[in-house]
């Protein structure tokens, strides 16, 4: 006797758990760990991580990718501070790269989850209805990877949202894992540097000054990779139209 066949929308229905647990735990982070995962946390702690670290480099590292990945997957406040983090215990190099695992594993987990409770239901709902939604989609598909580039190498798109957006927009995975693993380059290596002077920073009570990210030498290459990113959409634009 044939097994009757699941039904769509209860299948659907169980994919959207991901999506919705990850959710629960971002609302319910934002208000019960928002003082936990602040600077001042960072600060207060400093110490024992560092005899942590000490102690224990390997695990310590395995903690903390698993720790910071949990931030980004689960949109948890924390995650500049997270990076500092990264560079205060393990420095410029090799702290850098375990910031990138962190943020990218983070963020894949997070898109995968979202793409598959809401992603492709929501993909195929816009190209039924079509409209300007439909027209912003079709769009998109033609400058993808340029567009999801920008998306991590500006700060103008909080990170979480860059996270979400090619999700629910049914992007590949691996074109939004390679943008995201090569956007976040730039301004993690900022983060991790200024991380690894936090020591005087504590010294003298002080915050760490993230205007370092105004500083020409900053500024100026982040900028340049922009026009890098935007460059191959103007072309395609001005070839569409016949100039």
């Amino acid at each position: 006797m044939t097994q009757p066949a699941p039904h769509p929308e209860r299948n659907a229905r169980w994919r959207m758990i991901p999506a919705l647990v990850l959710l629960a735990v971002a609302v319910a982070g934002a208000v019960l760990l928002r003082d936990e995962l602040g600077f001042d946390a960072l600060a207060a702690h400093r110490e024992t991580l560092l005899a942590y670290r000490d102690a224990h480099y390997a695990l310590a590292v395995v903690v903390f990718v698993a720790a910071y990945t949990g931030i980004v997957a689960f949109s948890l406040p924390g995650a500049t501070v997270a990076t500092l983090t990264g560079g205060f215990l393990f420095g410029l190099f090799p702290g850098v790269l375990f910031n990138l695992a962190g943020a990218t594993v983070g963020a894949v987990l997070l898109f995968l989850a979202v793409k598959a409770g809401f992603g492709a239901r929501l993909a195929a709902r816009i190209e039924a209805e079509g409209g300007k939604v439909a027209r912003l989609r079709e769009a998109l598909a033609r400058n993808e990877w340029e567009v999801l580039f920008l998306m991590r190498v500006t700060p103008v798109v909080p990170f979480f949202m860059a996270n979400l957006i090619p999700a629910l927009l049914n992007i590949s995975l691996v074109k939004f894992a390679v943008t995201t693993a090569v956007g976040i380059v730039p301004g993690a290596l900022v983060l991790t540097s200024v991380g690894s002077g936090l020591g005087e920073v504590f010294e003298t009570g002080g915050r760490p000054d993230l205007s370092v990210f105004l500083e020409p030498w900053v500024a100026g290459p982040i900028v340049g990779l922009v026009a890098l990113g935007v460059m191959p959409i103007v072309v395609r634009a001005l070839r569409r139209g016949g100039l």
